[in-house]
C-alpha cells in the first residue's frame, strides 16, 4: 500500500504494487517461511478477537482474511485497488469495510477503534516518516488501544539482497516481477530497541507471547496507547 500523495519514489512503489497483484502471495509460499506464518495464522485472530480494527495497507488481504472472522470488524485500507479486489475475494461481506486511500492520511471517519494492524507495511515507511505514520495511526484509535505489526526479518537467500542505502539509512532492494520488469523498493529491516524508542511516549511495547519471539523470518512488535 502506497500513500495517494506521492513523490516519485512513492509513485514507482505504487506501480511495483499494483503489477505485482497477480503474484504477490507467491512470497507466502516459500518453504522457510511455513512455520512462521502458520503460527502468525494461530496467533493474529486471538489479538483481535472481539475488536474494532483498523488494517492499514492490507494488500491481497492475505492476513486480512485471518483476522476478520475474529474480529468485531475489520477497516481494511490500501492504495492499489489491483491488490485490493484480490482482498474483497477473501472475506465473507460485512466482516471488512475496505477503502482506497492514504496510510499517511487515513480515514477522518475512521476514528475510536480499539486496535490497529499493519502487516509488511512498515518495512515500506522510509525512517524520517516512522514516527508521522505512527502519530497518524494513533489518532484513528481509542485510549489503551492496541497497535500490532508485523513485518521480515532479513533472512539471506529468502530476502532480496540489499542493493542500496541512502544517506538516512533507508535500504533498498531490486526486485524484478514475472513480466521481466524490474522495481526498486524501499525495505527497512528495523530493530525492536529501534522501534522501542520510537513509541516512546507514545506507548507502551508489550511482550511477546512466546510462540511470536520464536519467529524466524518475520518479527512482531505489539504496544499499547495510553489510558
Amino acid at each position: 500500500m502506497i500513500p495517494t500523495e506521492m513523490d516519485g519514489s512513492d509513485q514507482q512503489m505504487q506501480r511495483y504494487y499494483a503489477a505485482r497483484a497477480p503474484e504477490y502471495d507467491l512470497v507466502y509460499q516459500k518453504p522457510e517461511r511455513q512455520a512462521d506464518i502458520a503460527l502468525l495464522q494461530a496467533e493474529l485472530p486471538k489479538r483481535v478477537e472481539g475488536l474494532r480494527v483498523l488494517e492499514v495497507a492490507c494488500g491481497t488481504g492475505f492476513w486480512t482474511q485471518f483476522i476478520a472472522p475474529a474480529a468485531k470488524h475489520v477497516l481494511a485500507l490500501d492504495a492499489s485497488p489491483e491488490t485490493m479486489a484480490i482482498a474483497q475475494q477473501r472475506v465473507a461481506p460485512g466482516r471488512v469495510t475496505f477503502r482506497e486511500g492514504d496510510a499517511y492520511a487515513l480515514p477522518e471517519d475512521w476514528r475510536g477503534l480499539d486496535a490497529a494492524f499493519a502487516g509488511f507495511w512498515f518495512s515500506h515507511v522510509p525512517i524520517a516518516r516512522r514516527r508521522e505514520f505512527l502519530q497518524g495511526l494513533h489518532r484513528c484509535l481509542a485510549p489503551g488501544a492496541r497497535v500490532l505489526l508485523i513485518d521480515n526479518r532479513f533472512v539471506a537467500g529468502s530476502n532480496h539482497a540489499i542493493s542500496e542505502t541512502d544517506a538516512e539509512g533507508n535500504t533498498f532492494q531490486a526486485r524484478q516481477l514475472a513480466d521481466g520488469s524490474t522495481h526498486r523498493v524501499l525495505k527497512n529491516f528495523p530493530r525492536r530497541d529501534e522501534l522501542v524508542a520510537l513509541i516512546e511516549g507514545m506507548g507502551t511495547p508489550l511482550p511477546n507471547p512466546a510462540v511470536l519471539a520464536g519467529l524466524t523470518c518475520y518479527w512482531c512488535f505489539e504496544y499499547q496507547l495510553p489510558g
